[in-house]
């Protein structure tokens, strides 16, 4: 499978001589892009003011995250508002963010707000950690903030295989949900497959990446594509 190396080469190595161990998630996202997987269109605002033009530019509605290399789960601490359908409540919403972050972390990094368009669909998790015996070791699971909760997910040793993955998918408990239970409509399983394909094609080119989460990944319906909303990345220095 096909992707941009030096395009997210560039990306780790800049982090790489920071000395970071640990890339943004706007870093994160960058790589996906590199390698075709769909990502929302984004832009950081530092003022109230920019998230209303970002949020304007993009198009309604939209999501707004908190921007910190000091936070990785932004929903513990108030970091997350989705469904801003308007300029004004982005400058409000943006205000009241900053304000519960500063209470709660007063000692974080703040960039400011990501504003990005938002995804429907059905939340899963797709995610690496590199095993020092067994090597990438993919994940696949119920996503969003009930993946720690209800620990229904599933697990393979890279590189995968079209059978592998497909195993992955239909051994977890929520899978009804993907395949069109009670006459809802069937998720797009091809698309979602294809991330996981990507992601570990990833893990392989660059064996200094030790986890990459994302989480969650939006499966739309059958047809209609996913989309990575967030990315988790933390690398090892030593490794090129």
């Amino acid at each position: 499978m096909d992707g941009d190396r030096d395009r997210a080469r560039k990306v780790l190595d800049a982090a790489m001589a920071e000395g970071r161990t640990a890339l943004s998630e706007a870093e994160g996202k960058e790589i996906l892009r590199a390698y075709g997987v769909n990502v929302p269109p984004e832009g950081l605002a530092r003022s109230a003011q920019q998230a209303a033009e970002i949020a304007k530019r993009i198009g309604f509605p939209v999501v707004l995250k908190v921007a910190s290399p000091d936070i990785a789960h932004k929903t513990d601490v108030g970091g997350v508002v989705v469904g801003i359908d308007s300029e004004e409540m982005a400058r409000r919403e943006y205000e009241l963010m900053m304000a519960r972050v500063r209470s709660r972390l007063p000692d974080a990094r703040v960039d400011g707000a990501t504003v990005e368009g938002m995804f429907s669909g059905r939340e899963v998790i797709v995610g690496m950690v590199r095993d020092d015996q067994f090597g990438p070791v993919m994940t696949f699971g119920l996503g969003g903030i009930f993946v720690e909760i209800m620990k229904d997910v599933s697990h393979a040793i890279a590189p995968l295989s079209e059978r592998r993955v497909d195993e992955m998918i239909r051994s977890i408990r929520a899978y009804p949900i993907l395949a069109g239970a009670r006459g809802r409509k069937r998720a797009d399983i091809p698309a979602l497959k294809d991330v996981l394909f990507r992601v570990a094609q990833i893990a392989a080119d660059f064996p200094q990446i030790t986890e990459f989460e994302i989480n969650p990944v939006m499966v739309g319906d059958e047809g209609q594509g996913c989309g990575a909303v967030d990315a988790l990345v933390t690398i090892r220095r030593d490794k090129r």
